[in-house]
């Protein structure tokens, strides 16, 4: 087989397997993703990131969710333990972008270290009184424009670490109140309301090199199908939000979803999607997901390219950002 897999992996553990290392090998997934089963020291990360490399033979994207607050893969020990974004933002006042562009430059210097150079920030999705909590407090604000000015300053803090920022969850996933990792939400918004508030969010982060996919049914767009693989949405995100780079699926074995894992695979590249994003490291699904998913398509290829241009800007000092946060938040 040639060209890279249309699909990014997860892996069991803190250390690549043989059968993973030749699996990889095989199927060579775009990139990775790593999770707090992953994670133990900073050799050992070190380690992992250079051997999952090294199974595809290229310098590919190390992806991770290093959000601060309750998604924080990275913690205790020599990391950076962070509140919630939105308890950020609330208590910091005019300083806030300041303080959110600092904290994740902190944050990509951290994950550069250990050799992971994508984070799935920031989370341009607007929060609501309703928003489900396990979303509310990643979130940003409750206006779109609050969302813009800070989502800004979080792609701008990773993107001046080196790392590349992927906008989240595409096109807005504040509408939802049940939890998407066990059972689909459904966002009854009519669409004057999605475009004024939830799309807006996203349609002034739209030059970002990468986005991922809300598991959200927008019944004003398309009734029968989540974001994911709803042709209607992805030409919205397209079309009107304006996002032209490289579009992943949220993780494609989330319970919001139903059927097959090769089924919602092959549904969400059908779509409109680049890439699909498996996490769990189960080798079964992940067999699937790769059959499935196949090669990424030639105009992905362009975006991906784009998109991996961004990183690797000049590595920073994780002690020192760290001394120069604590005089700004002194």
């Amino acid at each position: 087989m040639t060209g890279q897999g249309a699909f990014i992996s997860g892996c069991a553990g803190p250390v690549l397997g043989a059968d993973e290392a030749a699996f990889f090998r095989e199927a060579d997934p775009w990139g990775f993703i790593l999770f707090a089963r992953n994670l133990e020291t900073p050799d050992q990360i070190r380690k992992l990131t250079a051997d999952l490399r090294d199974a595809v033979g290229r310098d590919a994207p190390i992806l991770i969710d290093q959000e601060g607050g309750r998604v924080q893969r990275l913690r205790g020990g020599p990391w950076t333990e962070w509140v919630p974004p939105l308890d950020q933002i609330m208590a910091a006042g005019p300083n806030a972008a300041q303080l959110m562009r600092l904290r994740y430059r902190v944050i990509a210097a951290e994950l550069r270290a250990l050799g992971i150079d994508v984070n799935c920030a920031p989370c341009a999705d607007v929060a609501r009184d309703d928003t489900h909590p396990i979303l509310r407090n990643r979130c940003y604000g409750t206006e779109a424009a609050q969302v813009v000015a800070m989502g800004r300053a979080v792609a701008d803090g990773l993107l001046d670490g080196g790392v590349l920022p992927v906008l989240k969850h595409i096109p807005g996933h504040g509408a939802a109140t049940v939890d998407s990792h066990l059972e689909l939400p459904v966002a009854n918004l009519d669409n004057d309301t999605l475009q004024a508030h939830d799309f807006a969010a996203f349609s002034g982060l739209a030059d970002l090199p990468m986005a991922m996919t809300a598991h959200v049914v927008f019944p004003a767009i398309d009734a029968g199908a989540p974001a994911t693989t709803s042709r209607a949405v992805i030409r919205v995100i397209r079309d009107q939000i304006g996002f032209a780079g490289l579009l992943m699926s949220d993780d494609i074995s989330m319970q919001a979803l139903s059927g097959p894992i090769a089924e919602r695979s092959r549904a969400a590249l059908a779509a409109g999607c680049d890439l699909i994003l498996h996490c769990n490291g189960d080798m079964a699904e992940m067999q699937a997901v790769a059959s499935a998913a196949g090669r990424l398509s030639d105009l992905a290829v362009l975006r991906a390219d784009a998109a991996l241009r961004g990183r690797g800007g000049a590595a920073e000092d994780p002690a020192a950002l760290q001394a120069e946060w604590a005089r700004l938040v002194a």
